[in-house]
């Protein structure tokens, strides 16, 4: 679409600056824009802080419906739930409504350069493994070629931080890498006024209910992961769990003719290939799996993948080790907010010896079957948070030999942690659930879990 003098409505600019790169590529490209948020001018400072000198109109603390249905176009925020009446009001209107993820692969200059990725659990570090291989390889190569400095791999999307700042500077022979969230997705199905849109490569790490609060029920979030390879043709790629086949219609006229399927023996094809990770856990390992197979399809041999994620750090909040102390390792994995990667967190360590802080915000996930995981693998479980208290009932209901804390704020459960681990032992923040019941984001918990750790261990 056109931007130059349209009127665009951007729907929820945040906190965190969510909002801050789409806006500033919709003023570059001429467009007449409108940021609109429910919270204030001190609230949004951060951001607006950013935006600051720009020609942008700005209604903050509210919405007003005519903001909606007098535009041209609307961008919304991927976290707005889909039955938002503000969204429905636009769609009365016949308002084309758009996404900073749709605006930015419309405006790549390659499609056959791109790689998504979306998941459950392990899209972010799987979307990371791959751009670290990729930037290897196209390092290797243009050392080769004598043409050492240009950067050729952008890595974007959920990950983190906004392509659309960059999309002027991205070639078309350059590798995009994008992690895809389900909210992403649904932004990116086929309507009337848009086309749909999936990678080249398409990458699932795996699926189990999640964001059902978002979605409504666990169909229509398979609908929306769906979607990631809805729209690619028979010389497109994809690469998935073969024991997942079932979730997703394989059936489609469109579905890609070659495809990777691994099954469940991640250790396998690593000892086949020589993979060695510095980061702990058996999924960290098919993740690096499913890393090798995407670059397979952008040509990368499998052994040279491999070699190139032996130095591959791990991403913050992700298992990421914090430190030791009087021979307890603590480890952060406040991203986390799934039950089923809380399990795979658990699973990375030796059984008896995991003191687990476990809770958060209520996205409406059963929880029972990872408190009994817990207390029956750990040595420790201290809950926080909205879902603590239920999750330290179905924990004590296990009847397991783990000890259950109820803690209901961070600070009490690393305290608490801390004191009862033993050498040998792991304090391990992998909380299963958002953090938006106590804290802004994942990443402010973790922090915070950082913090503590080092206060308790400086003593």
């Amino acid at each position: 679409m056109e931007l130059a003098g349209k009127r665009v409505t951007v729907m929820g600019l945040g906190r965190f600056g969510g909002g801050v790169g789409v806006t500033r590529y919709l003023v570059k490209q001429g467009a007449d824009v409108l940021v609109t948020d429910q919270l204030n001018e001190d609230q949004l400072k951060d951001s607006l802080i950013k935006l600051e000198g720009l020609p942008i109109e700005y209604r903050l603390g509210e919405h007003n419906v005519s903001d909606f249905t007098t535009c041209d176009l609307l961008v919304a925020n991927p976290a707005v739930k889909p039955d938002n009446r503000f969204l429905r009001a636009a769609e009365a209107a016949d308002i084309p409504i758009t996404s900073e993820i749709r605006l930015l692969v419309e405006a790549l200059p390659n499609r056959h350069r791109t790689i998504g990725v979306t998941g459950t659990a392990g899209k972010s570090t799987t979307t990371a493994m791959i751009g670290h291989v990729l930037e290897k390889a196209e390092k290797q190569e243009s050392r080769k070629a004598g043409n050492e400095g240009a950067r050729s791999v952008w890595v974007g999307g959920n990950i983190g931080g906004s392509l659309l700042d960059y999309v002027d500077e991205i070639g078309p022979d350059d590798w995009v890498v994008l992690e895809l969230s389900s909210f992403m997705l649904h932004g990116l199905r086929e309507n009337k006024h848009f086309k749909g849109w999936s990678p080249h490569i398409a990458v699932l790490t795996n699926v189990s209910p999640n964001h059902i609060d978002w979605h409504g029920t666990y169909e229509a979030y398979l609908e929306d992961k769906q979607v990631i390879f809805d729209y690619q043709s028979e010389a497109d790629f994809a690469v998935f769990p073969e024991w997942q086949h079932h979730v997703f219609r394989l059936n489609s006229d469109r579905w890609p003719k070659r495809v990777i399927g691994f099954d469940d023996t991640p250790r396998d094809y690593a000892e086949a290939w020589g993979v060695e990770l510095k980061i702990p856990g058996e999924h960290n390992l098919m993740n690096a799996v499913m890393a090798i197979g995407a670059c397979h399809f952008a040509e990368v041999e499998e052994k040279l993948s491999a070699s190139a994620l032996t130095d591959f750090p791990g991403l913050p909040h992700r298992l990421q080790f914090v430190c030791e102390h009087n021979g307890v390792r603590y480890f952060n994995d406040s991203k986390c907010t799934t039950p089923e990667a809380a399990e795979l967190a658990i699973k990375s360590f030796d059984a008896g010896t995991v003191h687990i802080i476990l809770g958060g915000y209520d996205k409406g996930s059963d929880l029972k079957p990872l408190a009994a995981l817990a207390s029956q693998k750990c040595a420790g479980v201290y809950t926080i948070g909205v879902t603590g208290d239920g999750i330290a009932t179905a924990a004590e209901a296990a009847s397991a030999a783990a000890a259950v804390v109820r803690c209901e704020v961070l600070e009490r459960a690393v305290k608490e942690a801390v004191q009862r681990a033993k050498f040998g032992e792991v304090v391990l923040l992998s909380p299963a659930c958002a953090s938006w019941d106590q804290f802004d984001n994942y990443e402010q918990r973790g922090a915070r879990f950082i913090e503590l750790v080092e206060q308790h261990t400086s003593r």
